[in-house]
This record gives C-alpha cells, structure tokens and sequence, in this order.
C-alpha cells in the first residue's frame, strides 16, 4: 500500500490528479457508449461497478426505511442480511481480481499511469478496512433487532453512518477507477489486457 497525500486520500479526494486524466481528456465519458472498442470486458466491468452502486444505494434505502418505520424489524432482517453479505463478499472478490490480475497489467500498458494504480491500490486497503467495519456494524444490527426499540434505534444509526461513509468512498473510487481503466482500453483496445 502506498502512503499518499492527505489530498489524494480517498476520504479527501475529489478527482484524480491532472496528470493522470490524459486518457479521460482524449476519451470523455459521454464518448465511451458508442466507441468501437468498448467491447466486453469494458462493459462487464462498468455493469459490475453499476452493481456495487445499486446495491449499496439499495442497502442505504432499506436501513432508511427501517429506521422510518416502513419495515418492521423482521421483514428488515430478512430482506437485509442477505443483501449486506453479498455486496460486502462481491466487492472484497471483485478487488482482489483487480489488485491481482488488472491493475498490474493495466499498470504495465501505460507507465504513466502507475501512480493512479497505486491510488487504486490504497483506495482498496481504506475500503476493506470499511468493508469490515460494515460488516461488523451490519452484525449488530442484526443481533439488535432481537431487543428493546432503544437498542435497535442506536444500532441502526450506527450501522447508516458507517454504510454513508463507505458508499461515499466507493463512489469516489469507483469513479476514477473508470476514468483510469475504461479510456486505456479504448486507447489500447482489450486484447492488450486479455491475450
């Protein structure tokens, strides 16, 4: 992991470093839909990012609920448990992958991005931390909704700001993830990083 500057913690950020947004300056976002080399890996990794910020957005909405009184505690648990556990197992697989696999041979494509990488790489050792405090602040909850109405309110506003301050992370992480990977594909095309 990478000691960065405070301006380019995770918690801090907001955007990547003008030196490293030369591809997302040649390849804007609206420009990626419709180029020729978006092809599948691209897509599957934006579907998969889409996921992550659907899923958490989803988590976020149903503790909201909960909270408001629109889901009695069991109804909650049940639609809940399952949810958190997969979004929590999907994104510690999903950046595995990337820190194994991608981000090396991304990395190695175009040198003059290293540096985003290892920002990427440090986003990731600040989120699997969070990852485990949601987890964790997610299992309280869940044991909470079996006592008194005072506990369970305590547990679930624990759980909100917890959930807040890793959805806030991972949207600013997945966002210039994309504004990286995507545009050095297009650039490059995804047999350079597939054969």
């Amino acid at each position: 992991m990478t000691d960065l500057p405070n301006g380019l913690r995770i918690e801090n950020r907001k955007e990547l470093p003008e030196d490293l947004r030369f591809l997302v300056e040649k390849y804007p976002r609206e420009t990626w839909q419709g180029h020729a080399n978006l092809g599948e890996m691209a897509q599957f990794w934006l579907q998969r990012h889409n996921m992550f910020r659907e899923l958490g957005g989803m988590l976020q909405k149903s503790v909201a609920d909960y909270r408001e009184g629109h889901l009695p505690p069991a109804a909650f648990a049940q639609w809940f448990a399952p949810r958190l556990r997969f979004f929590l197992q999907q994104l510690h697989g999903h950046h595995q992958v990337e820190d194994l696999h991608y981000f090396p041979a991304f990395a190695k494509a175009e040198r003059r991005l290293q540096r985003g990488f290892d920002i990427l790489d440090s986003d990731h050792h600040v989120i699997h931390d969070a990852l485990e405090r949601n987890g964790e602040k997610g299992r309280e909850l869940l044991l909470a909704l079996k006592e008194n109405a005072d506990r369970q309110l305590f547990a679930a506003d624990a759980y909100a700001d917890e959930n807040t301050r890793l959805i806030d992370m991972l949207t600013r992480h997945l966002h210039d993830e994309e504004d990286l990977i995507i545009p050095l594909m297009l650039d490059r095309g995804e047999g350079t990083f597939t054969g």
